[in-house]
C-alpha cells in the first residue's frame, strides 16, 4: 500500500469506496461522498492535503482530506471524511491514512487538526476532546465527539470557536 496525494483521475474511484463505505439501506448517495465533490470546489480545498491509499495496481482503496477551518479566525485544518473501501476495511489502511495526513498537515506548519469522530478510535492518533484545549465545536451538543489533535504549531493561545469549511455546514 501506498500513500499519496490524489490525482483528478481518482476522483471517481474515490467517491465510489466512499459511497462503499458510508453505504446505508435505502440512501443511494451516503452524504460523504456528495462532501467530498462540494469540498473540491470550495475555498477551504487544500488539494496537498487530500490523500488517497492504492493498492500494488495503483487504485484507491482509502482517502483522507484536510480543509481549511478556522479556530475564531486562526486558520486551522480539519479532517474527514476518512473512508476505506470496505473490502479493505481492518487492515490499517485508516490508520495510515490518518497518520499520513497528520505528518502532511505538521510539515505545513498547521497548528492543529479537528474531527468530530469516535474518541475510542481517533484517541489512537493523540485526538483529545477540543474542550481540553478551549475549542469550541461548530454544535456543541457534540461533546467529546469533536477532537483536537494539536502539532508543533500549536500554541496554547489558540482558542475560541470553530469553524470547518463551509459545505460542511450542508450536513
Amino acid at each position: 500500500m501506498l500513500i499519496r496525494r490524489e490525482t483528478p483521475a481518482d476522483i471517481p474511484a474515490v467517491f465510489a469506496l466512499t459511497a462503499a463505505a458510508f453505504a446505508k439501506p435505502g440512501i443511494p448517495v451516503p452524504v460523504e461522498a456528495t462532501l467530498l465533490a462540494e469540498l473540491r470546489s470550495c475555498e477551504g480545498w487544500l488539494p496537498d492535503l487530500s490523500l488517497v491509499a492504492v493498492n500494488d495496481h495503483d487504485e484507491p482503496i482509502g482517502h483522507v482530506m484536510c480543509t481549511r477551518a478556522h479556530v475564531d479566525t486562526a486558520p486551522v485544518l480539519g479532517l474527514g471524511p476518512l473512508s476505506v473501501h470496505p473490502d479493505h476495511q481492518r487492515r490499517g489502511v485508516g490508520l495510515a491514512l490518518v497518520h499520513t495526513a497528520l505528518g502532511a498537515a505538521d510539515a505545513l506548519g498547521e497548528p492543529l487538526v479537528a474531527l468530530l469522530g469516535s474518541t475510542a478510535y481517533y484517541s489512537r492518533y493523540g485526538f483529545h476532546p477540543s474542550t481540553r484545549y478551549g475549542i469550541t465545536a461548530p454544535d456543541p451538543a457534540w461533546g467529546d465527539y469533536f477532537q483536537v489533535r494539536t502539532l508543533s504549531a500549536y500554541k496554547p493561545t489558540l482558542r475560541g470557536t470553530f469553524a470547518y469549511a463551509e459545505p460542511f455546514n450542508h450536513i
